[in-house]
């Protein structure tokens, strides 16, 4: 029998993967991004989008589904209505990048230690800002947030909710837009995440203590006192955090 000659190896181009809406999304969103499409300016229709990239209507709504869902584009009903570009919402956008956060901690992507030098450079920042640029409305923030923690029949998770709400206004103090963009997401996803291993050997005073000598620093505008508070905060939930996990480990309630 004669033998058979070896395949030849065929030479294929790259294989698109991603779906055309999605191309179709990401395409109309670096337009936004780079600016030739403004914010307030409307899109083609959907039959002008369609025809423009040979593709059915339906993938054109799918792509400007994805887009809706990145707070980039917003429909408007009736005569004038249409596709708009949107302004992003920071919020809406800190609330993704916190489930993403969330998501990290939540399956150990990051160690503990990582997560406390986080916090001590990150609200440490916060805090000297804070006190150079809070508000009275910001002490008020803060003071309520502290208030509602010192309530004796608070939940675990009322309690947790509370300190969360107190450094969201710490941050919200720095006046600063981007730092309190990122901070959303460190204070609503890595607060609770830890909360939720110390909450049985922590102590609510001496949580509820350091609040308050940082919020008194923050008042009397003294930075060094401020980032001095924070860091024996984080320094007492550091301890309380090892705790909890050797009494994990030796099965301890």
């Amino acid at each position: 029998m004669a033998n058979k000659k070896p395949t030849q190896e065929l030479e294929l181009g790259p294989v698109v993967t991603t779906s055309v809406a999605k191309q179709i999304s990401e395409r109309l969103r670096e337009a936004i991004v780079s600016g030739r499409l403004k914010v307030g300016e409307k899109l083609p229709t959907e039959e002008g989008l369609a025809q423009s990239y040979g593709v059915s209507r339906p993938t054109i709504r799918e792509a400007l589904k994805r887009l809706a869902a990145q707070s980039l584009v917003h429909t408007r009903r009736g005569p004038v209505g249409g596709n708009f570009v949107s302004s992003p919402d920071p919020e809406q956008l800190a609330e993704s990048l916190t489930g993403a956060t969330t998501l990290l901690v939540s399956l150990g992507a990051f160690q503990f230690e990582e997560i406390v030098a986080m916090r001590l450079e990150m609200e440490g920042t916060c805090c000297r800002l804070a006190a150079e640029q809070r508000t009275d409305q910001d002490l008020v923030a803060m003071r309520a947030a502290l208030a509602h923690q010192r309530r004796p029949d608070l939940t675990d998770e009322e309690f947790c909710a509370a300190d969360v709400q107190f450094h969201r206004a710490l941050a919200n103090a720095t006046q600063n837009g981007p730092l309190r963009f990122i901070m959303y997401a460190v204070v609503e996803s890595m607060l609770p995440i830890t909360n939720l291993v110390v909450f049985r050997v922590r102590e609510r005073a001496v949580i509820i203590e350091w609040h308050k000598d940082i919020l008194a620093a923050v008042e009397k505008r003294d930075p060094v006192a401020a980032v001095a508070a924070l860091g024996q905060l984080v320094k007492y939930l550091g301890e309380r955090y090892r705790e909890a996990l050797l009494r994990r480990q030796q099965q301890l309630p």
